[in-house]
């Protein structure tokens, strides 16, 4: 446990640990983490979830800008990123895999989310926002639609986990619209490359 607000990239390149921290987190949380899980009772800086392989990481507020960036999974690993507030411009940038998950709390479900640009360069994973946003806040290479019945099996599974770590009232927030967004390409930038 870490009461105050620990340095950049906590839990850097981590394999197992559990990490709480009663207070916010700076820039890198969870970066290039393969395991575990980290906890923030509070909100996180820039880059949070940076090329993580694996492993949770829960944030109770909002998060600053590039959530989540470069997110990957391999076979049965897969990182998983929920964030109780919102994220600033590039949330999901560059994302190959695993989920995200962005819950809006502070907006009441009802409120648009501000972020712009999100899910470019998206071509794995999963983003799933609570609350609302329009087609010209999405990266180009994301498509939106309504969660189907296996997305709500996952949605359940991390809002139930969130509420736990957070005392929220699961149902009360899986009661709201949530969208998905998914990649339209398995390489959107496959023709700027000679290989």
């Amino acid at each position: 446990d870490i009461y105050g607000t620990p340095g950049n990239d906590l839990g850097a390149f981590m394999d197992g640990p559990k990490i709480r921290v009663f207070g916010n987190a700076q820039d890198g949380c969870g970066n290039t983490m393969n395991e575990g899980q980290i906890v923030v009772y509070g909100h996180a800086g820039d880059i949070v979830g940076l090329s993580a392989r694996g492993g949770k990481i829960f944030i109770r507020e909002d998060v600053g800008y590039r959530a989540g960036i470069h997110m990957k999974e391999y076979k049965e690993k897969k990182p998983v990123l929920v964030i109780g507030g919102t994220a600033q411009d590039f949330a999901g940038e560059y994302m190959a895999g695993g989920v995200m998950i962005l819950l809006g709390l502070g907006s009441g479900g009802h409120e648009q989310h501000k972020a712009r640009f999100i899910g470019t360069g998206m071509h794995g994973g999963v983003i799933y926002l609570r609350g609302n946003v329009e087609d010209y806040q999405l990266g180009k290479e994301v498509g939106i639609t309504e969660p189907d019945d296996e997305d709500i099996v996952i949605l359940k599974q991390y809002v139930n986990e969130f509420s736990q770590h957070f005392d929220y009232d699961s149902d009360t927030i899986l009661d709201s619209r949530f969208m998905k967004l998914y990649p339209k390409y398995l390489r959107p930038y496959g023709r700027l490359y000679t290989y």
